[in-house]
């Protein structure tokens, strides 16, 4: 390292430098927290303590020595379980220096029951490999009996589970029977004797549910109900098998592979067996059903048959009846023939009525059209007359405006015989240039032989 502590600065410096047990401390800390990385130690669990704070104070130890540990409260509130005197654990920690006592100490940053991780690892692997051949399908799960005739029980004689199941059923449904198939739960080979007996339920056929159940325990306790071999005899049985293992959160390879998995032993048998009291009483419900239904059919039936005692009358009164029914048929047909005459005449009635209400009254009609045409004639004849006199008045302006006029009172125009356009001024006359004279009473060809222009403000 590059940095240098104060503790190796005063050794550099031959040792005669003073340093402070905090500093050492310290130095010391930083030192071990370096060397050491984050690793896994086991031992035993002794002078566990909780604090109000929430952390955890407890040492570990083997046969020839022991370490204090601390486990925060930011991480012990996310473990699985709280260690508890003489338990063997594993702890995930790093070594550091506790300063103000200068007391060595381990800052565990997790904890597991020893080999559980081992354990756990091959659970996963057990899991994933039975999970892809489909043995935890749930198209292969069948439902439980509603109603079963015989309930099997596959665990140890001596299991709490087992009292806790029987005072269940007993108290549920003492009606229905129940086989044991005894097999030890905990121990070396425990998987393939449960397996045997599941596959004897199955063989004796003697049970129409069948559970597989034992008390909690810690991960090793468990361990027969995550072999392979019981896994497969479940999730071949012909028989619903349910599961009932450890507590609400245990998990094992065996829930996975039954058709039903239960919280707990005693929640495995609520699940198999249906209430007796509410048997009792969907019974009594049903049997209350069924007598007001016949209750109600019979008195169904007595009116019919009064209905049809009505209907049973002697053949004089059946004609007479007949004959009073066929004159009531004549004289509706009767009315009905002469019914559209009358509609029909009603309807013309109504008709004519209104033709005559809405008819129009030629004679005035008339009158109004004579009086528009006289106002069309006189609206024309007023129109023609404001015409003429518009016309005559136009003529009158045009006559005073006409250069025929101006020609008489002694005018004359004088035009290019070229361009036939009028002379306006004096510059436009060249000597020998050749110009139409206009007059009132004709017309002459003219040639100009000399031309004096001269300025002059009118006649």
């Amino acid at each position: 390292m590059n940095s240098e502590s104060p503790f190796s600065s005063a050794a550099g410096a031959g040792g005669d430098a003073v340093v402070p047990v905090s500093v050492l401390n310290r130095a010391i800390g930083t030192m071990l927290e370096r060397s050491f990385p984050l690793v896994w130690v086991s031992g035993e669990v002794s002078n566990f303590t909780r604090a109000a704070s929430g952390h955890w104070y407890f040492s570990i130890k083997d046969a020839q020595a022991q370490m204090r540990c601390v486990m925060f409260r930011g991480r012990a509130q996310y473990a699985e379980f709280t260690p508890r005197e003489g338990d063997k654990i594993e702890v995930r920690a790093l070594v550091t220096m506790y300063e103000p006592r200068g007391e060595l100490q381990l800052n565990v940053e997790a904890v597991r029951r020893t080999g559980q991780g081992r354990l756990y690892e091959a659970f996963l692997r057990l899991k994933a490999q039975l999970e892809a051949e489909g043995l935890f399908d749930a198209q292969r799960k069948r439902a439980l009996p509603a109603h079963p005739r015989s309930i099997g029980i596959v665990t140890s004689l001596q299991a709490a589970a087992l009292r806790d199941v029987l005072t269940t059923l007993a108290r549920r449904a003492p009606h229905i029977p129940v086989v044991i198939y005894p097999a030890p739960v905990q121990g070396a080979g425990v998987g393939a004797k449960l397996a045997a007996m599941v596959e004897t339920a199955n063989r004796r056929r003697e049970v129409d549910v069948l559970i597989v159940c034992r008390g909690g325990g810690s991960i090793e306790d468990l361990w027969a109900f995550n072999e392979e071999v019981l896994a497969r005899a479940i999730a071949a049985s012909e028989v619903p098998v349910v599961s009932g293992v450890g507590h609400e959160t245990d998990f094992t390879i065996a829930d996975f592979a039954a058709d039903v998995r239960a919280p707990t032993p005693t929640g495995a048998a609520e699940l198999v067996s249906p209430q007796r009291v509410l048997l009792l009483r969907d019974l009594d419900h049903r049997h209350a059903s069924l007598a007001r239904g016949f209750g109600r059919m019979m008195e169904r039936r007595a009116q019919q048959l009064d209905w049809l005692s009505r209907r049973l009358v002697s053949p004089a009164e059946r004609l007479a009846r007949q004959r009073t029914h066929l004159q009531q048929l004549c004289a509706r047909l009767a009315s009905a023939g002469a019914r559209p005459v009358r509609d029909a005449r009603a309807r013309f009635a109504l008709v004519q009525m209104r033709w005559q209400r809405w008819r129009p009254d030629l004679s005035q009609h008339r009158a109004t059209v004579n009086g528009l045409g006289e106002r069309m004639e006189r609206a024309l004849l007023r129109q023609h007359e404001r015409h003429v006199a518009r016309v005559e008045t136009l003529a009158a302006r045009l006559e005073v405006l006409s250069p025929q006029r101006t020609l008489e009172r002694g005018y004359a125009a004088l035009l290019d015989a070229q361009s036939g356009r009028a002379v306006r001024a004096p510059s436009a006359l060249k000597p020998g240039r050749r110009m139409t004279l206009h007059l009132a009473e004709g017309s002459a060809d003219i040639a100009l032989s000399d031309v004096q222009p001269r300025l002059t403000d009118g006649f």
